[in-house]
Formats: C-alpha cells, sequence, structure tokens
C-alpha cells in the first residue's frame, strides 16, 4: 500500500506546501495514513509473489520437518543450507547481488550446523544455534545495507532492530497474497490462494477448539477420540504451528529489510576532551605497571616473597576469574576512548601502555587457570575461560592495530576471530576433553564420578572404555537393545565381578544412570533425530 497524505478527505496538491488544493495556510499537520512508500524492492516483492509465496510456504514446512522435537539430528544441517538457498534466491528475485564476504558467512553457518549435528553437548547445541542466527541475521543486513564502515555498536543496535521490527510487516504476506490473487489471476487461481490462505488460519483455530470442546464435554470428546483417535492432536497443532510461524517470520523478516529503513550511516562520535580519558587511564596505567611487574618477578620468575602462609601453588591458583574480569572491561575502556575522543597521540601512548599491561594479565590468569586445573580438574567452564582468554589475545592484538592504523576493519576482524575459534570449540567436543583428561592424567583420587557421569554422549568414547577396565559389563547397553527398549538397566548384572557390588555405592549408582541415558538416547533416535555422537557413544559399548 503506497503511503497517502490526506487532510479532511482532500487529495494531495504538490503546491501550497504540500496541502490540498484551496486548503488555506496554517491548516493543522497533514494526518499520515499508516503505511510506508514502496522500495524498488519491496514492489519487487510482489511482483514476485508466485515465487515467495510458495517457496516460504515450502521452507516452513522443510522446517517444521527438520527441526519439530529435533534439536540436533541429522536434518538441521539441511535445514540451515536449505535457509542459506532460500535467502540467496530471495535475493536473486529482488535483484541483489551477494557481497563480498557473503562466502565467509555461508560456510560458517553450515559448519555450525555440522558441529550441532556431532555433538550431544546442550550447551555447546544451544551456543551454535545463536551463532547460527547472529551469523545469519549480519549476512541479511550487509546484502540489504552498506555496512563497510560499521563497527560492533551498531550491528549490535541493529540487529534487534531489524528483528522486532519485523512485527510491523505481519498482514504483509497475507496482503501480498490477496493482491497476487486479484491481480490479472483466473477465477480458479484466486480460489485456491484462498483455499490455502482459508486453510493456513483456520488449522490451527480447529485445533484450539477441538481441545477445548473436548475437555468441556466428555460425549463429544468419545466423538473425537474415535474419529481423530489415530492422530496425535499435540503433535498435529505442534506442526501446524511452527510451520505458520515460520511462514510468517521469515516472510516479515523480508518484507522488513526490502524497507531499507535501516539507516547505513555511521556517525562519528569521536568529540571527547582527550585530557579527560587520558586522566583516567593514565591512572589505571600505572596500576596496571606495577600489577604486571608483580607478575613478571612474583609468578612468572618467582622472585618475589611471599606472604606469610602462602606457597607459590596457593598463590598461582588465585584470582584467574579476577584477572579475566579486569581483562574484559580494560578492553571496553580501550575501545570506549578510540570511539568517544578525539584523537591524541598522548591518548594512543596510554592505551598502548594499557593494552600491553592486559596481555601480561591474560597470561597471569591463563598461567593460574592450567595450574589450578592440574590441582582441581577440568571442567567445562574452565575450558570456556581458557577458549575466552585466547580470543582475548587475539582481539587485544586487533585493538592495538587500530589504535596505530585508524583504517584497520577492527570489527570484521574480530567477527572473523571469534567465529574461527568458536567453531574450532564446536568440534572440539569438551565434554571428551573433560573425561579424557580426568580420567587419563588427573592426580586427583577418586574421580569426580558424579560430575562425569553427567556428561553428555560426547564424553562416551573415553567413560566407557574406563568402565570396561573397572570391570563394568558394557554389553548390557547393547544386549537384546530393540527388545528391552523401554527397560533400565539393573543393579544386579552391571558389574560382572558379583563379589565386588555393593548395593550402596553411589559411584556405581551413578556410572548405571550414565549407562542408561547413552542406551536410550540411542534407542530414542530415528531417522530425523540420528546423532553422531549419540550413535558413536552406543556403538563404542559394543
Amino acid at each position: 500500500m503506497e503511503e497517502q497524505l490526506v487532510s479532511g478527505g482532500e487529495p494531495m496538491s504538490n503546491d501550497n506546501n504540500g496541502l490540498p488544493a484551496g486548503v488555506p495556510m496554517g491548516t493543522p499537520p497533514l494526518m499520515v495514513i499508516p503505511g510506508a512508500r514502496d522500495t524498488e524492492e519491496t514492489k519487487k516483492l510482489k511482483e514476485n509473489y508466485q515465487f515467495f509465496g510458495p517457496a516460504t510456504a515450502a521452507y516452513a514446512l522443510f522446517y517444521a520437518f527438520c527441526m519439530y522435537k529435533n534439536g540436533s539430528g541429522i536434518t538441521f544441517p539441511f535445514f540451515v543450507a536449505s535457509s542459506l538457498l532460500y535467502f540467496y534466491y530471495s535475493l536473486k528475485k529482488l535483484e541483489l547481488t551477494l557481497k563480498s564476504g557473503s562466502a565467509f558467512y555461508g560456510v560458517s553457518v553450515m559448519l555450525l550446523a555440522v558441529a550441532t549435528f556431532c555433538t550431544d553437548d546442550e550447551r555447546l547445541i544451544a551456543f551454535n544455534k545463536i551463532g547460527i542466527f547472529l551469523l545469519m541475521i549480519s549476512f541479511l543486513i550487509s546484502q540489504f545495507c552498506d555496512t563497510a564502515k560499521w563497527g560492533l555498536g551498531k550491528f549490535a543496535a541493529t540487529i534487534p532492530e531489524v528483528v522486532i521490527s519485523s512485527l510491523e510487516e505481519l498482514i504483509r504476506p497475507i496482503q501480498d497474497m490477496a493482491g497476487f490473487a486479484k491481480k490479472g489471476q483466473s477465477q480458479g487461481t484466486r480460489r485456491v490462494i484462498y483455499v490455502f490462505l482459508g486453510l493456513l488460519l483456520a488449522l490451527p483455530i480447529f485445533l484450539i477448539m477441538a481441545a477445548l470442546l473436548s475437555s468441556a464435554d466428555v460425549l463429544f470428546r468419545q466423538i473425537t477420540d474415535a474419529v481423530l483417535g489415530f492422530i496425535n492432536l499435540g503433535n498435529v497443532f505442534g506442526v501446524v504451528f511452527r510451520v505458520v510461524l515460520c511462514y510468517f517470520a521469515t516472510y516479515m523478516l523480508v518484507a522488513r529489510l526490502c524497507r531499507k529503513k535501516i539507516r547505513e550511516d555511521v556517525r562519528d562520535h569521536r568529540t571527547g576532551e582527550p585530557v579527560l580519558a587520558i586522566t583516567v587511564t593514565s591512572m589505571l596505567s600505572l596500576m596496571y605497571l606495577v600489577f604486571s611487574a608483580i607478575q613478571i618477578f612474583g609468578l612468572f620468575l618467582g622472585q618475589m616473597q611471599l606472604p606469610t602462609g602462602y606457597t607459590y601453588a596457593k598463590y598461582a591458583r588465585e584470582g584467574f576469574f579476577q584477572l579475566l574480569a579486569v581483562s574484559i572491561a580494560n578492553l571496553v575502556i580501550v575501545l570506549f576512548c578510540m570511539a568517544f575522543f578525539r584523537e591524541s597521540k598522548v591518548l594512543k601512548g596510554v592505551l598502548t601502555v594499557m593494552s600491553l599491561c592486559t596481555f601480561i594479565m591474560i597470561a597471569s590468569s591463563a598461567m593460574r587457570m592450567i595450574l589450578y586445573v592440574s590441582t582441581y580438574d577440568l571442567t567445562f567452564l574452565r575450558i570456556l575461560v581458557l577458549w575466552g582468554l585466547a580470543v582475548l589475545t587475539l582481539l587485544f592484538l586487533g585493538v592495538m592495530i587500530q589504535i596505530f592504523k585508524q583504517d584497520f576493519p577492527l570489527f570484521r576482524y574480530g567477527m572473523v576471530v571469534v567465529t574461527v575459534f568458536y567453531i574450532g570449540l564446536a568440534f572440539s567436543h569438551p565434554d571428551y576433553i573433560v573425561a579424557k583428561y580426568n580420567l587419563e592424567y588427573s592426580i586427583k583420587e577418586p574421580v569426580d564420578v558424579s560430575y562425569l557421569s553427567g556428561l553428555s554422549a560426547d564424553a562416551a568414547p573415553v567413560i566407557l572404555p574406563y568402565l570396561r577396565e573397572q570391570g563394568f559389563d558394557l554389553s548390557l547397553i547393547t544386549k537384546d537393545a530393540e527388545k528391552y527398549k523401554a527397560k533400565d538397566l539393573k543393579f544386579s548384572s552391571w558389574k560382572i565381578e558379583q563379589n565386588e557390588w555393593q548395593a550402596n555405592d553411589s559411584s556405581d549408582r551413578h556410572w548405571l544412570s550414565y549407562a542408561n541415558w547413552i542406551r536410550k538416547a540411542y534407542l530414542q533416535q530415528g531417522i530425523r533425530n540420528f546423532n553422531l555422537s549419540r550413535y558413536f557413544a552406543f556403538r563404542e559399548a559394543q
């Protein structure tokens, strides 16, 4: 719908300052009828509804097939690939050419999709999906806007703006469908479109009303049970809801981007007085220089006298989280000074000193964490801390480059660093690394069975051989698996050497719980939700 301005119902005129003809000066401001003026992309979206309508519907159906009750199965990479194909052909229909850097987005999201299929770690799966979403939205924004000069702040503000403002296009799918039906189509085509639209709107309402009426009247419930007894209404409603949601959300997102309402210009906020920044950062840098000297001579070289009662081991195992927090805060402070204060050679020098001191803090935090792990074992969080320190080191390296070279693409550099490092983390299977270290290299006795037995199937290639060495009968996990798929393993047959069995042995109960979980996780797999990690875990028990 084109935007129209009216005053008292009169048509627009190009003279008299935009007021209708004959309206005297001083008339109250014109009323704006809702609806923004169409862009070239919006017009193409309407003109090509014969592509966008069926393609979006097919994409929504494929989404429901791949993702309904299936967060990390083999279909997930296919869904992500279909998303890339859908947006690629949508851009072609809108006559938009892929920009440089698009391959990076595509390869990255596909690698994260494959990593999701290859892991059973719920934390990684959640992080992978967040990463895929952010990369996909960033890719789409970069196709519709000139983002060459954008930084982290601009992207961070634009992504939620685009997602939330897409709600303004809620009726756009229906409008475009109706417009296509009226535009030179045969009566039969129109009827088919309206029937499809009616089914799309009526089916979820029908299911909700049927459920309410069934719960309100026992006789009606008997009839619906007899007629629809072979259909799981809950699953039907879940699938229909996801199809409708995906159809509208996807079409609304494309329609919103076609509006091209995103401000592309990036204001230069470097107007602050550099003396203020120099004063603050200088005080911090002096303190950091003292702290860095203590780290070099005390922690790294061990040449300083420690307080009474302190050993170097105890000293080294303290403060890694605090140092990580300070390092992240320093990154924010340096970026803030570079973004909001005028250029100054003195400020550049102070920020350089501050960055160099942060490198020492990062090294100190990493060394403390490694020493802490050597005594208290490895966990997912500790791996995440070490990973974060590595990423932070490379980010600060980019910051130091931009301090002296203002045209350095810091945001793109940071995106590549974080994405590549996270893809490495996603494929590394942290639970496997944790189990490997804690069972084979730990000096801690006994092992923390309660923690290890709570790990995902990623750790099974390490845990199950360990249990076999401890005398546990792993054949029970796979023995007659299909015949007894609903049954749990029993304590009485869990250990081969019965004389070692103790009913109150909590560690044995933890391991039994883990084995039962591996068994059930594998047996609950089908064609859609087949997961590589759970498959290899089950194979390891054979």
